[in-house]
């Protein structure tokens, strides 16, 4: 059975700046701890609201998947399959949509009339999700290559925080640490070893589904996100990704430290929490885990695309020199997490 490669990237970011001290600064009762120090967050992006040039998720998939094709050896048409994998799916303005699929409308207006269509929603491990799924599709030989996309105006639940956060402690104060994106990845055959998706595996553990919760707010019109991040982030939860990887390796022979990682990129939820992560990680595996890329403090929390766009930055400051081997590790509401493994070399921004 072939692999599958990263063969392009692309991503959007709208060009508004709103810092967290700004957001902190319209709440009714200020926090009982230092948001910015938990989460590392500085400030984040943010779509453009004026209603002649408004960034909806769509917009923002479309200019991630654009950028990602400026750069690809494959016309639109030549694309084999699309999967969106965005969580807020608004179009023409405000308005969210369920049908006509992001992915069948992509796919109109970028000319990819052959593609295979359809959109998955699997919270922020969307576009992982994505790339499991046509990963599988390569390598089975049902098709040459694809593309995933995202794009995320998720801002307006940080909206609906600032107004309606009233205690000290809240369930919607993980909201405030989100920022916009978009993000797009092109995938075919991997041709060596250069440049190959070794394996992807993803899991679920639904006991843990009420934990993160987005819904319409109980108070307003607005949409709202409550996570119990108390409950959320703690060793048991992230016990569940080091368990199955351990055991994927096992069953094949080999150590994590017979892995090489040069980096990791975990889901860019908390600067205070990843280091938590990786010293649970080294404990687990028995061997140190490699530099983690990160672009939390400047991006926030960008949902489905954050491993994207972490890769893009780095790639954009050419951080990751060519042959290097990373580790992405995702952390979903579900609660989703698994495990990438990749080898990257003529990716460029």
């Amino acid at each position: 059975m072939s692999h599958s490669r990263f063969e392009s990237i692309g991503a959007y970011l709208p060009s508004n700046i709103v810092t967290t001290q700004e957001l902190l600064s319209r709440l009714k009762e200020p926090p009982s701890f230092d948001l910015e120090k938990i989460t590392g967050v500085k400030e984040r992006r943010v779509h453009d609201t004026n209603p002649d040039s408004y960034e909806d998720s769509f917009a923002i998939a479309m200019k991630a998947a654009e950028d990602c094709l400026s750069r690809s050896r494959y016309d639109a048409a030549e694309l084999d399959v699309i999967i969106s994998t965005s969580i807020t799916r608004s179009n023409h303005g405000s308005r969210i949509y369920m049908e006509p699929s992001f992915a069948g409308s992509i796919s109109r207006l970028i000319g990819a009339k052959n593609a295979i269509t359809f959109d998955v929603s699997n919270a922020c491990a969307g576009m992982l999700t994505g790339t499991y799924i046509l990963d599988r599709m390569i390598r089975s030989g049902a098709v040459r290559n694809g593309l995933v996309v995202s794009g995320e105006a998720i801002t307006p639940i940080a909206d609906t925080a600032v107004a309606e956060i009233s205690e000290k402690y809240d369930l919607q104060f993980a909201s405030l640490s989100v920022g916009d994106s978009g993000a797009a990845v092109v995938l075919d055959e991997a041709v060596d070893d250069n440049d190959k998706i070794h394996y992807i595996e993803m899991m679920t553990a639904a006991e843990y589904s009420e934990l993160c919760l987005g819904m319409p707010s109980d108070k307003s019109q607005g949409v709202a996100l409550y996570t119990d991040n108390r409950k959320m982030h703690n060793e048991d939860r992230f016990l569940l990704g080091t368990d199955s990887q351990i055991n994927y390796l096992q069953a094949r022979g080999r150590t994590f430290a017979d892995e090489k990682f040069d980096y990791v990129i975990h889901h860019q939820f908390g600067a205070a929490a990843i280091p938590w992560m990786n010293a649970i990680c080294e404990r687990e595996f028995g061997a140190p885990m490699p530099p983690d890329l990160r672009v939390i403090e400047k991006y926030g929390n960008t949902s489905t695309t954050s491993h994207f766009i972490v890769l893009h930055d780095q790639l954009s400051d050419q951080n990751i020199p060519a042959g290097s081997k990373l580790l992405m590790i995702p952390a979903a509401s579900g609660i989703v997490t698994g495990f990438l493994s990749t080898t990257i070399s003529s990716l460029k921004v």
